[in-house]
């Protein structure tokens, strides 16, 4: 299959852009799905990339996109429309001859959910597995990258405030679910039909994750544990849609009634290679880590 284009939808996005340049340096061909061409496309052509544009929701783009494609990764953000992009995808990929999906779920995807969202995933999974292609199926926990988007730096001291409370997990960065991503299209044989959680290495509460990133900054760090109703608060307040407001309220309970909890060694696994710690992960984001206003 190393003559097809390996298509990577939302190539532009924090595990796509990471997947489709992983697949380059391996010399394998790789087609990137965007919305729009823009500076990012335009450094993933650099690397040799075939650009297409498109929409997951219109079927003759993505059926366009998945031309003379046998392998793909699938991944749909937190928005409505995951059922209808999913099954557009799965036809268009029929029609075409797919013949592999990498699919980007979530560890809190089950049919009981709380979470639209996340019972949408469970779905969306469904749906590729009635599909020709054989399926493999992510579940990553919380990503390492939620550390910054929540981060506050105020009167000299960096704070989380989130509505986890004692929960636990052990963050993931998106580059090594990128690695895990491009190591099953290189070789998928053996990983279809499997559903892999995803973890980092070392599971933790915010208040030990506040503390490794005292220690990296140099600065005070503190957990603030806050209610789901001030979460969403938070969230509305910066234009945060409805749907991600409920999806983040619902999954918060799941946090802290330990879903999201737990580690194993899958991605060294898939990799070859360790995920990254929290401390190695602030490390080479620190940038992302302001501690000046």
């Amino acid at each position: 299959m190393s003559d097809h284009p390996i298509l990577i939808t939302g190539a532009t996005g924090k595990t796509g852009a990471e997947a489709a340049r992983d697949l380059l340096e391996q010399g394998l061909p790789v087609r990137a799905l965007v919305h729009r061409q823009d500076d990012r496309s335009t450094r993933l052509a650099t690397l040799g990339a075939e650009i297409a544009t498109g929409d997951l929701l219109d079927i003759d783009a993505v059926r366009r996109a998945l031309e003379g494609v046998r392998r793909a990764y699938f991944v749909y953000p937190i928005e409505p429309g995951l059922i209808e992009a999913t099954t557009t995808f799965a036809q268009a990929g029929a029609e075409a001859g797919l013949e592999v999906v990498v699919n980007m779920s979530q560890i809190s995807a089950r049919r009981t959910s709380h979470s639209d969202a996340a019972r949408q995933h469970w779905l969306a999974e469904r749906v590729l597995d009635w599909s020709p292609a054989g399926a493999v199926h992510l579940r990553p926990t919380f990503f390492a990258e939620w550390l910054p988007i929540n981060w506050r730096f105020t009167d000299g001291t960096g704070v989380l405030r989130l509505p986890f409370a004692e929960g636990r997990h052990a963050p993931i960065a998106a580059t090594d679910q990128a690695r895990v991503i491009a190591a099953i299209l290189a070789n998928p044989d053996e990983h279809i039909g499997h559903t892999y959680p995803l973890y980092g290495p070392v599971e933790m509460n915010h208040h030990e994750i506040a503390e490794v990133m005292s220690g990296v900054l140099g600065v005070p760090v503190r957990y603030d544990p806050i209610s789901t109703d001030a979460y969403a608060e938070i969230l509305r307040d910066v234009g945060r849609s409805e749907h991600l407001i409920q999806h983040l309220s619902a999954v918060a309970i799941d946090y802290r009634e330990g879903i999201f909890a737990g580690t194993d060694d899958t991605i060294e696994r898939i990799t070859g290679k360790p995920p990254q710690t929290v401390e190695q992960y602030v490390t080479t984001n620190r940038n992302l880590f302001p501690t000046t206003r």
